[in-house]
């Protein structure tokens, strides 16, 4: 039974792809996605501030005492020892890409235009075979939802006029016209636009009595806001879709097809039950096919 699927240009064995997630951090673990089925495999993100951060920061200590006297110059290595968080994720791209068969994408998170087309650009460069761009900005109540869409749309077209590859676009549900700003994106040159985003959540600690950022693992019922979006985009954006929050079984991922996704992410099941969930998910997936 033929169950494979066409995403981002790339021609895969199945629709099942291994969603952005600390799972890519490990060569290993990756070796066991690809093993256990994964058709792609989705990079955890780059984030364009932490990156900034850490360089900044570098550069303070690297700096700091050198003009008290000469001595202090030798206190620290050459620049080119250290590794920054842009030079160690390009580094495990490039290890993916050597030693897996399966497509890899790389997946950025950026604040700037400058920033998001310069890492963009660098992810091609280490073999990327299609980017994730993972929209978010940061709360601010003098940015009215507009200047955000404008912005968002700007990012796409930056990025897009900077790589050769294909370029996903992956969002969250809160935006006034969800629609609407779906088509913008696919106007904007968007490849295939990634159904929905999830993000760490403010809880509050009572014990300590402080904030506790938290991330749930999704359940199969976060997938009908997905499921919703994709059956009334498809056919009215130029653009393919894929679904992610919420795919846990063989059955989630038949609906995200129906629906009109061209493929199904994962994450939240496989860190619950292990890799070789995707073998049981895709023979689940096979086993229906054949029934009908």
């Amino acid at each position: 039974m033929n169950v494979s699927s066409r995403y981002l240009g790339l021609d895969l064995k199945s629709p099942l792809v291994a969603s952005a997630s600390p799972l890519s951090r490990s060569l290993d673990v990756a070796k066991r996605l690809e093993d256990a089925g994964a058709a792609a495999l989705v990079m955890h993100s780059l984030f364009q501030e932490e990156a900034v951060a850490e360089s900044l920061e570098l550069d303070h200590y690297l700096n700091y005492f050198t003009e008290a006297f000469a001595e202090a110059l030798t206190w620290y290595p050459d620049l080119p020892n250290y590794r920054l968080i842009p030079d160690r994720y390009l580094e495990q791209l490039r290890l993916l890409k050597q030693n897996l068969s399966i497509p890899v994408i790389g997946s950025l998170n950026g604040v700037s235009t400058g920033g998001w087309t310069s890492y963009a650009r660098q992810m091609e460069q280490a073999g990327a075979d299609a980017l994730e761009l993972n929209l978010y900005h940061i709360p601010d109540m003098n940015v009215c939802g507009a200047e955000v869409e404008r912005r968002s749309v700007e990012v796409l077209g930056a990025v897009k006029a900077e790589v050769s590859i294909p370029v996903a676009v992956k969002l969250s549900p809160f935006y006034s016209s969800f629609g609407a700003m779906a088509q913008r994106l696919a106007a904007a040159g968007a490849d295939a636009l990634v159904m929905f985003n999830r993000f760490y959540q403010p809880d509050l600690d009572l014990d300590e009595l402080k904030v506790q950022p938290r991330l749930e693992l999704s359940t199969s019922g976060d997938l009908l806001l997905a499921l919703r979006w994709v059956a009334m985009l498809h056919g009215r954006v130029n653009a393919q879709m894929a679904v992610t929050g919420g795919v846990h079984t063989h059955e989630d991922v038949i609906k995200a097809i129906m629906a009109g996704a061209d493929v199904a992410m994962m994450t939240s099941e496989l860190l619950a039950k292990g890799e070789a969930r995707l073998t049981e998910i895709e023979r689940d997936l096979r086993e229906w096919m054949e029934r009908r």
